[in-house]
């Protein structure tokens, strides 16, 4: 199978967690795209959904979803998205699509997280993935050093040659190097750093549930 279908395959079964007559959190990301695909197909089982980036929402409403903002949600029973590693606890890396600061907190929202992944992003020890940090434009030289004092190397992430710009404002640094073993320390330390928004581990809050596309079928695995 290509990574393509296996992550279909995981979109497909993450239907399965969508509440009836809810407000669905989703995603951002080629994942999530897969996802949304599905969601569309059952769109009338659903009230709508809330959006944790400026493209998901725009392709919710392709499908004729109805798009809540955040601020007239007081709780969701599921948020579905992707992960760029997930470890057997069920902390993840995210932010691959520049998303991470309003996946967390649509996330943090939704009474379970489904990850919902390919078998590649299983990993013993997350950091293999370059961890993203959002960051206050203003401070993104102050705060790569003291990254760089953690232990990894930040690099400003571009497009087009010029700092990549997030839905937020805010610029992000990918952080190389880093074999983070104990992650929920890892993203407070982070946090913490004067300048930073937030980063992309989700380890205080991780996945409730991961389906893992594999070439015998969906794997699933409950933290």
């Amino acid at each position: 199978m290509t990574q393509d279908e296996l992550k279909q395959a995981v979109a497909k079964a993450a239907i399965d967690y969508v509440v009836d007559g809810e407000i669905i959190g989703v995603g951002t990301g080629s994942t999530a795209n897969f996802f949304i695909d599905e969601l569309g197909k059952i769109k009338h089982r659903i009230k709508g959904a809330v959006a944790s980036s400026e493209a998901t929402a725009e392709r919710l409403r392709s499908h004729g979803i109805t798009v809540f903002d955040l601020n007239e949600v007081e709780t969701m029973p599921v948020y579905i998205d992707g992960a760029d590693e997930i470890n057997g606890s069920g902390a993840m890396i995210k932010g691959g699509g520049a998303a991470l600061t309003r996946e967390k907190i649509v996330a943090s929202v939704a009474q379970k997280f489904v990850c919902i992944a390919d078998g590649s992003k299983l990993v013993e020890v997350l950091g293999k993935f370059p961890l993203p940090v959002e960051v206050i434009p203003m401070s993104h030289a102050v705060v790569a050093r003291k990254l760089a004092a953690l232990g990894g190397e930040p690099r400003l992430r571009l497009k087009d040659g010029k700092p990549l710009v997030t839905d937020n404002g805010c610029y992000i640094l990918d952080v190389l190097g880093l074999s983070i073993t104990d992650a929920a320390d890892i993203e407070e330390k982070i946090n913490n750093i004067v300048g930073v928004v937030t980063n992309g581990l989700f380890a205080r809050q991780g996945a409730n549930v991961c389906l893992l596309g594999t070439a015998d079928g969906v794997r699933k695995l409950q933290f």
